[in-house]
């Protein structure tokens, strides 16, 4: 028999944040992931780590982006002495490149509005924001920098915090399904999987947008897949330090030459597929934004699938079912939130003080008549 302190549902980024910090706190852990660890949402990703949204209705999640974006340093470090690996993390700043018809006056309301939320933006012309950044394109008018914002290289992070999390004895099960929740009554107490029962005093269910699949879960989180498709590009003679951003298109630099180029949405279930013409649409808007790009090596194409709530908004908390706790939902946030996420499901687990509040985000919120979150 498989008996933990706690089972994690879910191998990725979240799921392995969280193991790794309850087993450092003394709890015996389990993972437990359908296929291979680490290579759902979490590998997909680009690793933007922006708090802003421009989204009236995600003005609730900027306390909670603001807290997990001012970990990010500390939670990197962490994760380097633990394991000896570079993550890729690049705290240099956002650029985000405004449409040609903005006027002043709504750039200016734009940039009071993230002040007002609690962060750090400037407006600069276009001549300033080809200072900073000489490949963007000439015709560029104005621009807002974010200079707290950073990226990491999700894929290295999602390896090194799993191996971590194995390093301070965390039991990682690749595939192995989580069926359904183990239940007496109105206490949880573990999942069963394709490979057996592993029980549990809490159970948490981290598995993305597969997470509604779980019986028994998906009344506190009815997630469905927001699928994004990407590309990659190298393009050694393009030099860009920043995540630059339009309204439609990003790109995140690494290292070597390579830059990231995304991303769609699309809610068409659990498709996988990669169409060209999506590819092609991502890399003129790209063309477009850095005319250098044009002499590009196109030298990876991929999708993946984001779990998005009825809300868009994360989904993290305690249930009405004892034991229960949900972390999913977190739709395009996933990278940023995991420091954060694996914070507050540790402090519910160990009856700490929530240093951060977590109403809007309550999986009860499914559930009840509840007041909104939503900024008006």
């Amino acid at each position: 028999m498989n008996r933990y302190d706690v089972v994690i549902a879910g191998g990725g980024l979240i799921g392995g944040s969280i193991a790794l910090g309850l087993a450092r706190a003394g709890a015996k852990v389990a993972i437990l992931d359908a296929g291979a660890p680490g290579r759902e949402a979490s590998w997909a990703g680009a690793g933007i780590l922006s708090a802003a949204h421009q989204s009236p209705e995600m003005n609730s999640l900027i306390p909670l982006t603001r807290a997990s974006l001012e970990m990010y340093p500390q939670f990197v470090k962490q994760i380097k002495e633990l394991t000896g690996q570079d993550v890729g993390f690049r705290p240099y700043g956002l650029l985000e490149v405004l449409g040609r018809d903005i006027t002043r006056e709504e750039l200016s309301k734009l940039v009071l509005e993230q002040h007002k939320q609690g962060l750090t933006a400037k407006i600069l012309s276009g001549a300033q924001a080809r200072e900073i950044e000489p490949e963007l394109n000439a015709e560029l008018k104005a621009a807002i920098l974010r200079p707290d914002d950073a990226s990491v290289d999700n894929r290295a992070l999602t390896v090194a915090v799993l191996d971590a999390a194995r390093l301070v004895g965390v039991q990682i099960y690749e595939n192995t399904t989580a069926v359904s929740i183990l239940r007496e009554g109105r206490r949880a107490f573990g999942l069963l999987t394709n490979a057996g029962n592993f029980e549990a005093r809490w159970t948490v269910i981290a598995a993305g947008c597969f997470s509604a699949g779980i019986e028994g879960a998906g009344r506190y989180a009815p997630v469905i897949p927001a699928k994004g498709q990407m590309v990659a590009v190298r393009c050694e003679a393009t030099v860009i330090r920043r995540v630059l951003m339009s309204e439609d298109v990003y790109l995140v630099p690494r290292d070597a030459g390579r830059i990231l180029v995304g991303a769609t949405i699309e809610r068409i279930g659990f498709d996988r597929a990669v169409r060209e013409d999506a590819i092609q649409e991502l890399l003129t808007a790209a063309i477009s934004l850095t005319p250098a790009l044009k002499k590009h090596e196109v030298v990876e194409r991929w999708s993946g699938l984001r779990p998005d709530s009825p809300d868009h908004l994360p989904i993290l908390g305690p249930t009405d079912l004892e034991g229960l706790i949900i972390a999913t939902g977190h739709f395009r946030n996933g990278i940023l939130l995991a420091p954060v996420t694996a914070k507050m499901i540790c402090e519910w687990i160990q009856a700490q003080p929530m240093s951060t509040d977590y109403e809007c985000f309550s999986p009860m919120r499914f559930l009840e008549t509840r007041k909104s979150c939503t900024a008006e």
